[in-house]
């Protein structure tokens, strides 16, 4: 019994240990650095973005024709337009603004300061996370519905749909488990093969149009069956048409892949000019591909299949371009079509498995609104696979029921993108660009409330991971509060100098909350704290003053300058938390050196909740007792640790 206890205990370990073991990402200090990337031409990434957009074509026609019925065709119109002429002028002005992936999101953290850009950031990843969520369940009960609709699956596959979407979920999460890496050649291999298989279809279909104009004049009466002017149905297609949305991802993920972009040796750092034109071949070839099989997918499945078929046990339903692959070209050509929408349609959720994993460590950790397990991608993919099989089982995979939730997702994070191009076009000035963006925007947020007015399960799913994500950024804020928070320490010469004098003897250092600045201020703090502590009248000090910048900043860069006021030596910086910088620059101090610095505080009086919220909302509190903890984390011998003494 005991050895088995044992044995339990170290499978235990060892696998607590392969779970946190650490991806093969290069890393500076405490945080995460950059990645590098292997850059590709902009028509290999577009294929790696179109595994998601472009697999949509899987079941947007189907469910165009259960939101619009005859009206789809008018409805997918609209929705081109907008894509053209909305969302591509907006992300091509992204790619300019963010060449470096970052996107809308960091386009709007850096228009808000303070906790607001923060707060609005930690909004804006609750629905990039309903978003790829969303993706990655809808994508695999679609790739469901392919596999048990085809003809040659037995027929106990009819009943198990969540089941199945369920292992298909799993077997992702699997991969990533083992270490995925995105794989541009894959990519390249499926959206080509998907590509064709679908023009074949598009083009038998517009064949058999063509050959039986019975089908046109049967769709007609259709179309006008409640009303017969054409400015109402066009009316009723705006109406309609948001809940076509899908057909709009992929924007956001096209700009957040530029760092794969390869661009060309002319280009600089500050302004990489041939990336920024290759993202934006990228995002228009996209488009205009996509809007392509958008309108003629839409219009031969209104067309070509009966209305009953898309209804949920329809055998057009969620697979509408598969249904009409097996009609005209025959079971061997229609199971072609399904393997390759199934593996098409799994490799989406790869996509979208991965943007999660890289939304994390861009921003949570930063923030320092992460845990220290949330650095690596095995923990982070058992918890996003846990949360799909529970939005699988909660809408049974189904499809169009899923349909909401997902263009939730997309619809406000494009209009997020049209809100942060509007403010960026206004604060540039550029009248014009910001009548035209504002009026895009507009058209958006109404797309936006529409959708989430007529299928509130999106906004609720989004407003769950909103919460999750809140509550759970601020408890590991407050959780690694008193970590140092430094990237590293540039100081000049000046200050330099200082440190190298005060190092020929005892390294005292006072911490001053910097007021007037005059030499009649450092004299009563010197004489305060001298008297408090004790110190020698000829012993030499130094003064250290933080300021503190953003209190919302977590890790950053501390640059410190040297200041004299008469005869006094002061270090000067500013940091988004006092005590973690104070912190950081005594054990600076004692690295440098070689010396044990000692620094000197004064009491505080007031509640001590009071300056536990100061300390985490403005970054000050009780500095010494502070200044102490961080010290005490960061360094464990404390024969090694700087001095701190309170006096008053």
């Amino acid at each position: 019994m005991a050895k088995s206890i044992v044995s339990t205990k170290r499978l235990s370990k060892q696998f607590i240990r392969w779970l946190l073991e650490e991806n093969r990402r290069k890393r500076q200090g405490r945080y995460h650095k950059e990645e590098s990337h292997r850059q590709h031409p902009w028509w290999q990434v577009m294929c790696l973005t179109g595994v998601d957009y472009f697999s949509t074509l899987g079941y947007q026609p189907g469910i165009a024709a259960l939101a619009a019925g005859a009206l789809s065709p008018v409805a997918t119109l609209i929705l081109v337009l907008l894509t053209l002429f909305g969302a591509l002028p907006i992300y091509r002005r992204i790619a300019a603004e963010s060449p470096y992936g970052e996107g809308s999101i960091a386009m709007l953290e850096r228009l808000l300061s303070w906790w607001q850009g923060k707060l609005l950031v930690l909004c804006l990843l609750g629905f990039v996370a309903t978003d790829f969520i969303i993706t990655i369940t809808l994508s695999a009960a679609d790739a469901t519905a392919h596999i048990i609709e085809n003809p040659l699956a037995a027929n106990w596959l009819h009943d198990r749909p969540i089941a199945i979407t369920l292992i298909l979920i799993a077997l992702l999460g699997a991969v990533f488990l083992r270490g995925f890496k995105e794989a541009i050649g894959i990519a390249v291999f499926l959206v080509a093969v998907y590509l064709l298989l679908n023009f074949i279809v598009v083009s038998v279909g517009t064949y058999q149009i063509l050959n039986h104009p019975e089908a046109i004049a049967q769709w007609q009466t259709a179309l006008f069956a409640r009303n017969s002017n054409p400015l109402l149905l066009v009316g009723l297609a705006l109406l309609v048409f948001p809940k076509l949305a899908l057909g709009l991802s992929g924007f956001e993920t096209g700009v957040t892949v530029m760092p794969l972009v390869k661009g060309s040796s002319s280009d600089t750092p500050q302004y990489p000019r041939a990336r920024i034109q290759n993202t934006r071949k990228l995002l228009t070839t996209a488009a205009v591909i996509m809007s392509f099989f958008l309108l003629t997918t839409s219009f031969i499945t209104s067309l070509l299949i009966p209305a009953p078929e898309f209804a949920q046990g329809g055998k057009a339903n969620g697979r509408a371009l598969a249904y009409l692959a097996h009609l005209y070209l025959g079971n061997s050509f229609g199971t072609i079509y399904d393997l390759s929408t199934i593996s098409i349609l799994w490799f989406a959720g790869a996509s979208a498995m991965a943007g999660l994993l890289n939304i994390v460590p861009r921003y949570l950790p930063r923030y320092g609104m992460a845990p220290n397990w949330a650095r690596v991608s095995r923990p982070l993919v058992l918890v996003y696979t846990a949360i799909a099989f529970l939005v699988t089982i909660i809408f049974r995979a189904n499809v169009e029921a899923q349909g909401g939730a997902y263009a939730t997702g997309v619809l406000v994070l494009i209009t997020s993108a049209a809100f942060a191009v509007t403010l960026s076009a206004r604060r540039h000035r550029e009248k014009h660009a910001t009548f035209i963006f504002g009026t895009i925007t507009v058209l958006f947020v109404y797309t936006t409330v529409v959708n989430i007015i007529e299928r509130p399960e999106g906004i609720r799913i989004a407003a769950c991971f909103i919460g999750a994500i809140i509550c759970t950024s601020l408890i590991s804020r407050v959780w690694r509060s008193t970590e140092l928070r430094v990237e590293r320490i540039e100081i000049d010469d000046i200050a330099q100098q200082f440190i190298a004098e005060e190092s020929q003897g005892a390294i005292r250092i006072i911490a001053n909350r910097l007021n007037t600045g005059d030499i009649e201020e450092y004299s009563s703090k010197e004489k305060e704290v001298r008297e408090d502590n004790h110190i020698p009248a000829d012993d030499p000090i130094l003064f250290l003053e933080i300021m503190v910048a953003d209190a919302s900043e977590f890790a950053e860069v501390i640059k410190v300058k040297g200041v004299q006021v008469g005869d006094y030596r002061i270090l000067r910086a500013q940091s988004a938390a006092v005590p973690n910088a104070i912190a950081a620059l005594l054990l600076y101090i004692r690295d440098r050196t070689g010396k044990i610095p000692h620094a000197y505080f004064g009491w505080v009086e007031g509640n001590p909740i009071q300056y536990l919220l100061r300390f985490i909302l403005f970054g000050e509190g009780d500095i010494a007792v502070l200044t102490r903890e961080v010290l005490r984390r960061a360094e464990k011998n404390p024969e090694s640790r700087p001095g701190v003494h309170v006096g008053g």
